[in-house]
């Protein structure tokens, strides 16, 4: 991959994980609004078991670790399971909001392809 093309998705995602982990915090964008009860009672169990807290704050790392280009190889790896985990909880329980979900792990999938070359020695066998 180019490393201007790699540079400006590594940023974008940065953005977009630091924007959506600090909101986590702060509230100061809409809550979601038409959620099903089940996704409504599942996320409900993540807020009550401090499971969002610690997505937030891997959302916050992993942001500023791509915005700053500092071990960005590895906080690929860690959003891996959090990118995961929101695609499969909007294609079971909220189809209708896996849009900004499926932008993450795409471009999570690009920028872990952007940091090839940093892994190469940890897949070698």
């Amino acid at each position: 991959m180019n490393s201007k093309v790699f540079m400006v998705v590594r940023i974008i995602l940065g953005l977009f994980l630091l924007v959506f982990g600090l909101n986590k915090f702060l509230n100061f964008l809409p809550a979601p609004e038409g959620m099903s009860e089940a996704a409504g009672a599942y996320f409900g169990a993540l807020m009550s078991a401090k499971v969002i807290t610690l997505v937030a704050i891997v959302e916050v790392l992993t942001g500023l670790a791509f915005i700053l280009n500092k071990y960005g190889a590895l906080m690929a790896i860690i959003l891996m399971s959090v990118s995961v985990n929101i695609v499969l909880f909007h294609a079971t329980l909220n189809p209708e909001g896996i849009g900004p979900g499926l932008v993450v792990l795409i471009l999570n999938i690009l920028v872990l392809y952007g940091y090839k070359d940093t892994y190469k020695d940890l897949l070698a066998g």
